[in-house]
């Protein structure tokens, strides 16, 4: 896919340095929301979460959002979850552009959201695997 360097307005919201704010990229990216209102959206869903056993820590900007919360704040944005994989189904959507709708959307791939435009990948970093990146779902933008 066509790759397109995007840090979602991080560095002008006054953040440095490296850290796992893929979530807040992608939503700050494909909402065109500032990155600081996104990142306390975040922080406001994580807050709500609850741990255990399987669970040791809660959502946060800068060190990842669960898929369960980023279900949960897309939804309160109203954009629309379409899944492309469902259990014993295999890999049927890969990172490609011909298998993507055009259009706004954020793609759920192992460990990472990732915004694309119209088949551009809107990120810090490429990491596609030459087309063979298996996508989970992507939200689309509310009609």
């Amino acid at each position: 896919m066509e790759f397109k360097f995007n840090d979602g307005g991080r560095e002008a919201a006054g953040y440095k340095g490296r850290t796992g704010d893929c979530a807040v990229r992608a939503i700050a990216i494909a909402t065109g929301m500032p990155y600081q209102e996104v990142y306390d959206l975040v922080l406001q869903f994580g807050a709500k979460e609850r741990t255990g056993k399987r669970k040791k820590s809660k959502s946060h900007p800068r060190t990842g959002v669960y898929s369960s919360t980023m279900k949960k704040i897309m939804d309160h944005l109203n954009w629309k979850w379409t899944p492309t994989m469902h259990i014993g189904s295999g890999c049927t959507v890969h990172m490609r552009a011909e298998e993507l709708p055009t259009g706004t959307i954020i793609l759920s791939v192992s460990r990472h959201y990732c915004a694309v435009i119209d088949g551009v990948v809107h990120d810090t970093f490429q990491e596609d695997r030459d087309g063979k990146r298996c996508v989970y779902g992507y939200w689309s933008a509310p009609s």
